[in-house]
């Protein structure tokens, strides 16, 4: 609920950003970019054996699964950041995103975490072949027990 109230803050000092010659860039929330740094670094260690287009196994409720989720999680916060900004804020943290290799990072990180065939398996149909369901097509509740 806190991350979108967020970017009415960078709002106010949005001018003094404009008057540069070189591009501008301005970080999201510092304590979140710094978890997330520190849970690039876990990841990187975790897939550094994995090539892209090949996809790691990550075992649920292991050390690593939750380096992962946690790792995912940041990023839905980031994006939740990002969504409630306004069109010019959004540039300066694109900007910064860019410096840091941020976005890159996680699209490396999604490619190998990402299942070579992502079937739901969740209740299915009678008949497997009609209207397979994927992660894709299915909406997932993620309630904590």
């Amino acid at each position: 609920r806190l991350m979108p109230e967020l970017p009415k803050f960078d709002d106010e000092d949005l001018k003094s950003y404009g008057d540069e010659e070189e591009e501008s860039a301005l970080s999201p929330p510092v304590a979140l970019m710094s978890v997330l740094a520190t849970q690039e670094l876990l990841l990187e260690n975790i897939l550094e054996c994995i090539p892209v287009g090949e996809f790691a196994v990550i075992q649920p409720l292991s050390d690593e699964f939750c380096l992962v989720l946690g790792y995912l999680l940041t990023w839905k916060l980031t994006l939740a950041f990002f969504k409630a900004a306004s069109s010019q804020l959004r540039v300066l943290y694109s900007q910064y995103l860019r410096r840091t290799k941020s976005l890159n990072k996680l699209l490396y990180h999604l490619f190998r975490l990402m299942p070579e065939n992502p079937v739901f398996s969740g209740p299915t149909s009678e008949v497997p072949n009609k209207d397979t369901k994927t992660f894709f097509t299915e909406e997932l509740h993620l309630d904590v027990k």
